[in-house]
């Protein structure tokens, strides 16, 4: 972002970090008293967007299904406002880099992620991924869903911390405001069949997603990605896929056959849970 830092609400936007669908998402600064400073991630929605009650809803759902949650490997939402009438979400900012953009930068200089490290970011997202699963409100299951498990929502900072980010198509299966039948929502290159098909979905689509993530990060190539929608859509529901270690022989075989688990085309092959 070119512009200066400028404020919003109590907070001062210091830089964009990035910009999707529906949203954009910045660098964001708390301040106050006695030289109180905390650096959060606000997102907010898009200003085209921001006066449909459609957006505004699923803004909302992303809000209360992800304040919900706490875990390490999640990053933490602290609140959900509106400043002139424009509805943000601030939460916690982690500073590192997204797996899309450590995957890019290992295409461009010809490197692989060892597959010990692809294994580590894999085993902390599941680790959030299985809270969010079997998260339960008075013994109650939530049946909560992330369903856009992909390369730019997992996040590695610094640190070595991984963290899950963006909830903003997750919903919890049997709510009100569970997405109709049909509308597929989502990247379709990390999809699985039962998503891109728009048939109802449960924790194993993730799983599905997850290993696609972790398939692409030993291979360092992209699974499913066609020169278009309907071309990846092909691929996500025929294309053969490859075991890991016959396209990166440093792989473990053992390991090839965890991914390709995760990878069965019909759910109920796939592992039960994450």
């Amino acid at each position: 972002m070119s512009e200066k830092p400028q404020k919003f609400g109590k907070y001062t936007l210091i830089e964009r970090i990035t910009t999707g669908g529906m949203a954009e998402v910045f660098r964001g600064m708390l301040a106050g008293g006695e030289g109180f400073r905390r650096q959060v991630a606000i997102k907010k929605i898009l200003p085209w967007y921001s006066d449909l009650p459609d957006f505004r809803k699923m803004f909302i759902d992303e809000a209360s299904i992800a304040a919900r949650l706490n875990h390490a490997n999640i990053a933490q939402i602290y609140e959900y406002d509106m400043v002139n009438d424009v509805p943000y979400i601030a939460m916690e900012y982690v500073e590192g880099k997204d797996i899309r953009s450590i995957l890019g930068k290992c295409v461009d200089e010809d490197r692989v992620i060892p597959y010990p490290i692809a294994v580590f970011i894999a085993a902390e997202a599941a680790k959030a991924l299985y809270y969010v699963h079997s998260r339960r409100e008075a013994s109650r299951p939530l049946n909560i869903v992330h369903r856009d498990v992909s390369p730019q929502n997992i996040m590695l900072s610094h640190f070595g911390e991984v963290k899950l980010v963006d909830f903003g198509i997750a919903r919890a299966v049997k709510r009100q405001a569970a997405t109709q039948a049909g509308v597929v929502k989502g990247k379709y290159s990390y999809m699985s069949p039962e998503q891109v098909m728009g048939k109802p979905l449960d924790h194993r689509t993730d799983i599905f997603s997850l290993g696609v993530v972790l398939w692409e990060m030993l291979t360092v190539r992209r699974l499913f990605t066609g020169q278009n929608e309907a071309d990846t859509i092909g691929n996500v529901l025929k294309t053969r896929v490859e075991q890991p270690h016959k396209v990166a022989p440093g792989v473990p075989p053992k390991l090839s056959a965890i991914v390709m688990r995760a990878l069965e085309r019909d759910r109920h092959d796939r592992y039960p849970s994450m």
